[in-house]
């Protein structure tokens, strides 16, 4: 049966691409709506599988509608943005609300190279139309109440020096793969680990480059812990929250003794960057595997389930994210079906068993 697909974008050039775009898939059947407004409308008359939806618009603007969709009939959304910090914030506000999933414009705005993306675009839009929704939004409402977010922003952050991990006493290093609905899944988890969290933690999340010193921003506010982005060679310290940088691959290194993470020219052999894989087999490399715990969560695909039962099979432990709560449980579902999965957890226990083994 044919995915009912709305497209949402004030421009009629931006309409008529993404709908050629889809339109050559043949799965769709396709509806089109010049705002924020109709696009509620529509929504609620047509009830589409799945909508596309940019984020500046007249009359009323993607977020705007998109909180109204979410209230009124919650359906899975794919943000449509531009690749700039400003797009970025608003993106990040977006998957807050509910929105599944974002593709980034190459060209701006109005953009005349949508092509470039064409497969992404598609596969995305399907993957959506997948995700499991609950009143409230994605996977029964994903971002931080409002009682976390003030609980979180009060934690003081920790006043000493954090040393920094020399390769022959590492004693642990935590490593998380993630992909579609993975920002707000990362703020279910992270603003739960405690100021005093003892080992460092690096992340592999599909995204644009100009998205990731933003979103490693927001989630310093979030988290008793700090959050950088791995954009230069930087030694591990306990405690610190790594984002790799988008547009490249995050490694693990052995710099004169010291563990590092920096980052690395995409590694064309690989689908998708930062590469979970990548990560997981660089880390394999430099430390041991007793020492790691590898966390797989939600996205499309398999990046990294290979490189994390490698882990788990050498004597480290690992996490996948439950069907339950993953949005897209393509990721976590290859980690479990290789049996390279110690727990398969939901999102909400994932920080508590994170905490249990650190202190174990």
């Amino acid at each position: 049966m044919a995915i009912k697909l709305l497209i949402v974008d004030d421009s009629a050039l931006m309409r008529r691409q993404l709908t050629q775009i889809f339109e050559a898939d043949g799965g769709f059947e396709i509806r089109a709506a010049r705002n924020g407004q109709e696009a509620i409308e529509e929504n609620l008359a047509w009830q589409p599988d799945v909508i596309t939806l940019d984020i500046n618009m007249p009359v009323m603007d993607g977020i705007t509608a998109l909180s109204h969709i979410m209230a009124t009939r919650p359906v899975p959304v794919v943000m449509v943005s531009s690749l700039t910090e400003k797009g970025a914030m608003a993106t990040f506000e977006a998957l807050a609300l509910g929105a599944v999933d974002y593709i980034a414009k190459p060209g701006g705005t109005i953009s005349l190279s949508i092509g470039e993306i064409e497969r992404e675009l598609v596969a995305k839009v399907k993957a959506a139309a997948r995700a499991k929704l609950k009143a409230g939004g994605v996977a029964g409402g994903r971002g931080l109440t409002e009682k976390l977010r003030e609980e979180r922003k009060a934690a003081a952050k920790p006043a000493f020096v954090r040393r920094s991990v020399a390769a022959e006493e590492a004693e642990g290093l935590v490593l998380i793969g993630v992909s579609t609905g993975g920002p707000s899944t990362l703020e279910e988890i992270l603003p739960r680990l405690p100021a005093d969290y003892p080992f460092p933690i690096v992340i592999a999340q599909h995204m644009p480059a100009s998205f990731t010193g933003p979103f490693a921003a927001r989630m310093n506010s979030l988290c008793a812990l700090d959050v950088v982005e791995a954009n230069k060679p930087m030694e591990l310290r306990p405690g610190t929250i790594y984002l790799g940088k988008g547009g490249a691959d995050v490694v693990i290194a052995n710099r004169a003794g010291k563990l590092m993470v920096l980052p690395k020219p995409e590694n064309p052999n690989f689908l998708w960057h930062p590469s979970v894989e990548v990560l997981g087999r660089s880390a394999l490399e430099h430390c041991e595997a007793s020492a790691l715990t590898g966390v797989m969560l939600t996205g499309m695909g398999y990046d990294g389930a290979d490189a994390f039962t490698e882990i788990k099979k050498q004597g480290g432990r690992t996490i996948a994210e439950s069907e339950d709560s993953a949005v897209v449980f393509g990721m976590p579902k290859e980690l479990i079906e290789r049996s390279g999965a110690t727990l398969v957890l939901p999102v909400h226990k994932i920080a508590t068993q994170l905490v249990s083994w650190a202190r174990n």
